[in-house]
């Protein structure tokens, strides 16, 4: 993730970005962060991605300014303390390294919008993130979860959850009351069958590919799938949605016969009903 990390030669690189946009880069020796970059307490951005950290030095948490940290690809066993003490944290990427969970100081990160915890240990979801109302993004593909808790909907402002490559026997039911959530990634989970998902207004994108479902979910006509039969359910969602429109078109033709109307300039009803389905992780 980023900018950082190692180059494929030599030693792994250490990237950071101060409040003027400014970017230096540091060669990441002997599994050590370098002390230079604990002389810059502005910095906003942090990228230490495949660098071999076991450990970061507690100076982390003098970087109040940070927006935007990288760990991803490490060997960290636990989330530093510091990490934890970083009030303007918007982005965190703890991506493949040993995480079994979050210690309760985690909550304390109320300005993070946006976590990647993908391809670490975790068996149960971190209770420490029911308490952080504002987060949108969050992926944690590639872990060992089998349940949600019921206090989900605590996280009102997710509209991001990657759930693949974990163990999910069955939809956990608490998922039906996410009304907020837009994009949402189950496959390669153990989900036979799936319920009507059509009272998720908001929702825009759903992968089930590679699960033992034998059919796609039912969803909203604005949802665009992912996964075995999606394409066919599509297509015949659309033929449906044509025949719809088409008697209602002669209604208004043969209304126009009897009263015309000026026409107007602008877009039309319906136009870019669809241009919502795709973006990157961090905008959702």
């Amino acid at each position: 993730m980023g900018s950082g990390g190692s180059s494929g030669r030599g030693a792994p690189v250490a990237a950071a970005e101060g409040p003027d946009g400014t970017e230096q880069r540091l060669e990441v020796r002997g599994r050590q962060v370098p002390a230079a970059l604990w002389a810059e307490p502005g910095l906003r951005k942090l990228y230490l991605s495949d660098a071999g950290l076991r450990e970061i030095p507690e100076e982390l948490g003098e970087l109040r300014h940070l927006r935007t940290l990288a760990l991803d690809g490490n060997e960290l066993m636990e989330v530093p303390e510091a990490v934890c003490d970083l009030p303007r944290l918007a982005h965190l990427y703890l991506g493949r390294n040993g995480l079994q969970g979050l210690p309760p100081a985690f909550s304390q990160l109320q300005s993070l919008r946006c976590l990647w915890m993908e391809g670490n240990f975790l068996a149960r979801f971190p209770r420490a993130l029911l308490h952080l109302p504002e987060l949108r993004s969050l992926q944690l593909g590639d872990n060992r979860l089998s349940q949600l808790p019921a206090g989900l909907p605590r996280m009102a402002g997710l509209r991001g959850l990657w759930l693949y490559g974990n163990r999910f026997q069955e939809f956990p039911p608490v998922l039906l009351r996410m009304e907020g959530i837009r994009v949402l990634d189950l496959d390669r989970n153990r989900v036979s069958r799936f319920p009507d998902l059509t009272g998720l207004p908001a929702l825009r994108l759903l992968s089930y590919d590679h699960n033992p479902a034998r059919q796609p979910p039912r969803v909203g006509d604005e949802v665009r799938l992912v996964g075995d039969g999606a394409q066919e359910y599509m297509e015949a969602r659309q033929e449906r949605l044509r025949s719809l429109q088409s008697p209602q078109e002669e209604g208004e033709e043969e209304g126009a016969e009897a009263a015309p109307v000026p026409a107007e300039d602008g877009p039309q009803d319906g136009e870019g009903e669809f241009e919502a389905l795709t973006g990157s992780r961090e905008e959702t």
